[in-house]
């Protein structure tokens, strides 16, 4: 377990207990730019940003659409993980660290093939249609890039790469107009959607921001974890062509955060989202 991983728990240990929730064992389930932490034996799990502030330097935006977006989803009947109702979802501030907290939903191994990530997505837009939105069309991956472009100079990303993101993101631009917007999950990946004894459930909407479902279809087209192509297929969805510039977006924004985990700058690194 990582030091950021242990500072995530002890604070998320911290908030929890402040609002009358004991923690005996808190578990981290995942270290990567954020950190999950179920506070057991509480059907509680928090969200802590880690990494997160190197391109998000306010976490608490982020953080607060998603918890806002999920509890309305929730509400809803949509397959969402839900805010806690045993903690105030937040986001909370502690020890420099903002967090969130999420009830505790019992996970099962085993992961989606291509024609079940692609019908959970179809219903997931289904009730994003009904729900206001706020914020930019895809501001989320552009404001990500754009910090990107500004700081990685510090992590070792030569000037030239640098560069090169803010021309391909301004030439990309004028051509990531898909038609009327709604809001998107925005990192609609299968390792995002979790088998669970009622089904398969949304998780992570941290990424929501408004736009074109196009965005939300090729972070599924370009994942590693399946062949996103037969996942599009099976719900009869766009080609590659008509995807281009979402891709490319897609590979652009990807290549930041592996870059953000690492810690550094590789050479030809790409992300496996």
């Amino acid at each position: 377990m990582s030091t950021r991983a242990v500072r995530a728990a002890a604070a998320a240990s911290a908030v929890a207990a402040a609002h009358g929730v004991r923690v005996r064992g808190p578990r981290v389930l995942h270290d990567g730019v954020n950190a999950v932490v179920h506070l057991a034996p509480a059907p509680v799990v928090a969200r802590v940003a880690t990494l997160t502030p190197l391109l998000r330097p306010d976490p608490t935006r982020p953080f607060g659409r998603e918890v806002a977006l999920a509890g309305a989803l929730a509400a809803a009947g949509a397959a969402v993980v839900a805010p806690s109702d045993l903690v105030p979802p937040g986001p909370h501030r502690h020890d420099g660290l903002v967090l969130t907290f999420w009830r505790h939903v019992e996970v099962l191994p085993r992961a989606p093939g291509p024609a079940e990530v692609a019908a959970a997505l179809t219903d997931l837009h289904a009730a994003l249609r009904d729900l206001p939105t706020t914020g930019r069309p895809l501001d989320t991956p552009l404001d990500d890039l754009a910090a990107f472009v500004r700081h990685a100079g510090d992590w070792g990303v030569p000037e030239a790469v640098r560069a090169r993101v803010a021309e391909d993101v301004e030439r990309l631009r004028p051509r990531l107009d898909g038609g009327p917007g709604q809001a998107l999950h925005g990192d609609a990946h299968p390792g995002n959607l979790l088998a669970t004894p009622r089904g398969w459930c949304w998780t992570d909407l941290e990424d929501t921001c408004p736009g074109p479902v196009a965005w939300d279809l090729a972070c599924l087209r370009s994942t590693s974890r399946l062949d996103g192509r037969a996942a599009l297929d099976a719900v009869g969805g766009p080609s590659d062509a008509e995807l281009a510039p979402w891709l490319e977006l897609r590979r652009l924004h990807a290549r930041a955060w592996t870059t953000v985990v690492q810690g550094g700058y590789t050479s030809g690194s790409a992300g496996s989202r």
